[in-house]
């Protein structure tokens, strides 16, 4: 067994009849600060050249079009 099943067993032990697991707080806690570093990294992480050339690509083909659509109206 390990931490996450030895905090889900201690909690079900408490005769929860609902049928939903709880967490103990501390497991809760350490998994939220998990989840936010994860996060933190991801948001920071630089975007590849990959994608900033797909997406001037994409901007120059918008830019295009809506020269294009003004212009039709003209």
């Amino acid at each position: 067994m390990n931490s996450m099943d030895l905090a889900m067993a201690a909690t079900d032990a408490g005769g929860d009849h609902d049928g939903e697991v709880t967490l103990d707080p501390k497991v809760q806690e350490s998994i939220g600060r998990s989840l936010r570093a994860h996060y933190d990294d991801i948001v920071n992480a630089p975007v590849p050249d990959k994608f900033l050339v797909l997406l001037a690509q994409l901007e120059a083909t918008e830019r295009r079009a809506a020269g294009a659509s003004t212009d039709e109206h003209n």
